[in-house]
């Protein structure tokens, strides 16, 4: 007699995948097939080449079970300890619905890669000890975009738990001090990442063994309901790891958003249900839609209302009243645009301020100057021509269009005039990131100068090539003050990340309109298809600070041409005076000057704007005159 019992009377609706129910579990799965059938395996005990399963039960579907191609059975017993998959027609596979797997545990083994993926039929319980999304607004944030293997697989990272969900939680610290808010993780779901040949079934000379490369990146058909098993500690449960790192993230103030890859094969509502399901299984904070998802459709579901949705573009509405904006706008026009304004390129001037003050009512804006796929940032400065000869594919792959100059060399140089001039050029490029009114994303590793060697498409490079150095130089120490500094500047000062897009008008009538623009004259702009400078004068009235002052007045000069510019300061209010708080040509003073240390203007009329170089004027109290009193 089977210790196992078909319920062939149960009559009830149930989700798809496994379901547990008293006396026993559901199974759903679907199969365009003449059988299917349930296999149910147990974990043999452990071995010195690792743990083992061998089948059990090999249940097929009842005839009554199938409507269309959906196969439905209702099973009574104890399986608590039993892990499954299907099989259909002979064909056997994983549940698309399994919240985690055996199989694949170790990250890049050859030997995996057939291992048909078992799933358990039991998952631990999770204690959130009331964990809740943080919703923080999307003004506020500050994104950082990682890898989760990338983040500390390198021997520097200084963690036991390299290339793991642990190894995020021991980077908290290390973000909160740079000031991030939000966490994104590329795709953490159980893909394949060792590659396998392409159109192999059916070919009699095709070959089905391994390449020998890897999927770094993770942009592949994957189990999109489980956390990869590689990336938890050997011998720890991945979906408990996964709940451990979202609950320490946001016990630290921290959110996390999940970028998931759809590949346009799936269903609209397999999207929508797998989207919903991270947000209520693992509370994380919002997710990143990348591929093909059906953005319209996951706009308008209620259950994701408050969450923050990202993707390419967006056919959004406005807000109603007192709600706040989830969704994000996520795509390249902030980087190319911003890239051809840093390295001078002709009319740029225009796009330079429209991709500043961008901040549209219906949805937030992600900002980034660097991305996945393309160059790091310092590779933006050091390299005009891609480089991905390591990739295998003849330099053929990744976009011929980077955007970039390499300051007058290619790649890694000696000479000080260059090294100094790409660090400039690096300050140029965060001020340009986190003075603007969208939502900043920083690519991991950027703060500190990180480099792949001029290779823009680094997705099979599993190696240091795309691991972060932790082991910092004096050059890129001095980078990391920077970018931690102007992180705390622009949080500092509300005028910098507005709930609204400013409207460049004098809607207070105070005498000044929250945002102007000036050339090298006060108050005459200039966008000429030859101007590489432009000024923007902001006005602190419009932004209150947390303790309710208004916020300051600010001057920022962008000189984008290799020649330097005279320009005429904005008259201040009489008890105002101006003074300087970065200036990126400064390489002895780091290109900044710390809060209340900012350095004296003796003109306050002109200033000689050096080459290539951003200049942030702060309005201040004048000192009194001790003389007069």
């Amino acid at each position: 007699m089977e210790p196992y019992q078909i319920d062939l009377h149960d009559s009830k609706v149930y989700p798809m995948g496994l379901t547990r129910i008293d006396g026993g579990i559901h199974v759903t799965t679907v199969a365009a097939a003449k059988a299917c059938s349930l296999l149910l395996f147990a974990k043999e005990e452990k071995s010195g080449k690792g743990v083992k399963f061998h089948e059990v039960f090999h249940i097929p579907f009842p005839e009554t079970g199938k409507t269309g191609h959906v196969w439905s059975m209702t099973l009574k017993g104890d399986f608590t300890s039993f892990f499954y998959a299907f099989e259909a027609d002979g064909k056997r596979f994983p549940d698309p619905y399994g919240r985690s797997f055996a199989g694949r545990e170790r990250w890049g083994k050859l030997s995996q890669a057939k291992n048909l993926l078992l799933a358990p039929v039991v998952e631990p319980e999770f204690d959130w000890q009331g964990d809740r999304p943080l919703h923080i607004p999307y003004e506020d944030c500050i994104v950082y975009r990682a890898h989760v293997r990338g983040l500390t697989k390198h021997v520097s990272s200084g963690t036991e738990h390299r290339g793991t969900f642990r190894g995020v939680v021991d980077k908290i610290p290390y973000l909160k001090e740079l000031g991030i808010t939000t966490l994104e993780l590329l795709p953490a779901v159980e893909f394949q990442e060792v590659m396998m040949p392409e159109n192999v079934e059916g070919n009699p000379y095709g070959n089905s063994e391994p390449t020998g490369r890897l999927n770094y990146w993770g942009y592949t058909k994957a189990c999109m309901f489980a956390p990869k098993a590689s990336y938890a500690d050997q011998g720890s449960n991945p979906v408990t790891e996964f709940k451990y790192m979202v609950r320490e993230l946001h016990k630290a103030g921290l959110e996390i958003v999940l970028e998931l890859y759809f590949s346009g094969k799936e269903v609209p509502e397999f999207v929508l249900e797998t989207v919903r399901f991270w947000v209520r299984e693992y509370h994380v904070d919002g997710i990143h839609l990348t591929g093909y998802a059906p953005t319209a459709l996951l706009a308008k579901d209620p259950y994701l209302a408050d969450t923050k949705l990202w993707a390419i573009s967006w056919e959004a509405e406005k807000p109603a009243a007192g709600e706040k904006k989830h969704l994000g706008e996520y795509n390249e026009g902030f980087l190319i645009d911003m890239r051809r304004a840093l390295k001078g390129d002709e009319e740029q001037m225009s796009s330079l301020i429209f991709r500043n003050r961008r901040n549209p009512a219906e949805c937030g804006v992600l900002n980034f100057m660097a991305g996945t796929n393309g160059f790091t940032m310092l590779d933006m400065v050091s390299y005009d021509q891609k480089h991905n000869e390591a990739n295998g594919e003849n330099n053929r792959d990744g976009s011929d269009y980077n955007y970039s100059w390499n300051c007058g060399a290619e790649g890694p140089v000696r000479k000080k005039r260059i090294q100094e001039l790409r660090a400039r050029q690096l300050r140029n490029a965060m001020l340009m990131l986190f003075l603007s009114q969208g939502t900043p994303v920083l690519l991991a590793g950027d703060e500190s100068g990180n480099s792949q060697n001029g290779n823009n498409n680094a997705y099979c490079q599993d190696n240091e090539t795309s691991w972060i150095n932790w082991n910092l130089n004096k050059w890129d120490q001095e980078l990391l003050e920077f970018v931690k500094h102007v992180i705390a500047f622009r949080k500092a000062h509300p005028v910098f990340h507005m709930e609204q897009e400013p409207r460049v008008m004098d809607y207070l009538a105070c005498g000044h309109p929250d945002i102007s623009y000036h050339g090298v004259n006060a108050w005459q702009p200039e966008f000429e298809n030859f101007r590489r400078q432009i000024g923007i004068l902001y006005c602190g009235n419009y932004a209150k600070k947390p303790d309710g002052q208004n916020d300051a007045f600010f001057f920022v000069i962008f000189n984008m041409h290799w020649e330097p510019h005279g320009f005429a300061l904005p008259n201040l209010p009489k008890d105002l005076e101006w003074s300087l708080s970065f200036d990126t040509s400064d390489s002895a003073a780091g290109g900044f000057y710390a809060e209340g240390q900012e350095r004296k203007v003796s003109n306050q009329k002109n200033c000689m704007v050096p080459p290539r170089c951003v200049l942030v004027f702060k309005g201040k109290k004048k000192a009194k005159n001790l003389d007069k009193a």
